[in-house]
């Protein structure tokens, strides 16, 4: 039987623009279970990613509840919600925010120092295919392979949770196979549940299950019998 990780239920946000009240969430409710790989696909502006950021303690609900195991972010504080990025969440951003004067490693490394039970840098940058370019400097690599330092960077925690935001979207086709290879391997090698965020249906492909998002809502939920291999995606 499935184990929830995310108990969602009512989750509604509003941004305050001026006079002008935005509903970026309207009362959405899902569960993720542990080990999932979920996508989530819709236009820009239908909610993704303010469910991402509420999902990872980044942002804040207007009402709702969002239970990760037994506890609800929402009545988390500050300093709680920082502990709670800091020990259980991986972010990986379309853009990789690496530290330019920084190797691979030492990116990689940034984050070990300040976990618990962390993966050795290496050892993180091997498992997405990068152990031959730990000593390159972010200006000496593709913009696939910062991406993949952004994705070791985050797994070297050893997350209970990936929170992905179009890793893919600044990449090409073959670039970002070789991204969700890396996310795929993450999600199956150390059973992280993850989340990825894409405007490209293909990519819906490679996940258990595909929440459809509209206009701050999830309009349907579709569940695939066999998930594809990234390297099966075409786009």
């Amino acid at each position: 039987m499935a184990e929830p990780v995310f108990q969602v239920a009512g989750l509604t946000k509003v941004y305050r623009t001026g006079d002008v009240d935005v509903h970026a969430l309207r009362g959405i409710d899902l569960t993720l279970n542990l080990g999932e790989l979920a996508v989530m696909l819709g236009p820009s502006g239908s909610g993704k990613s303010t469910l991402l950021n509420i999902l990872g303690g980044l942002d804040t609900a207007t009402a709702g509840t969002v239970r990760f195991r037994d506890r609800d972010l929402t009545q988390l504080s500050e300093r709680e919600l920082t502990a709670y990025r800091r020990r259980h969440v991986g972010f990986v951003f379309q853009f990789y925010n690496l530290i330019p004067s920084l190797t691979a490693k030492e990116n990689v490394a940034l984050v070990t120092e300040i976990s618990t039970n962390p993966i050795d840098p290496g050892e993180a940058l091997a498992m997405v295919g990068l152990a031959d370019r730990m000593a390159h400097f972010p200006a000496q690599l593709s913009g696939g392979e910062q991406q993949r330092v952004a994705i070791a960077r985050a797994v070297a925690k050893r997350p209970e949770i990936m929170l992905c935001d179009e890793p893919t979207g600044a990449l090409d086709s073959k670039t970002g196979i070789l991204v969700l290879e890396a996310l795929a391997a993450t999600n199956r090698d150390l059973g992280t549940t993850t989340a990825l965020i894409t405007h490209n249906a293909s990519i819906g492909a490679i996940a258990d299950r595909v929440f459809y998002f509209s206009d701050g809502t999830i309009g349907r939920v579709e569940t695939n019998a066999h998930r594809l291999q990234p390297s099966d995606v075409h786009w």
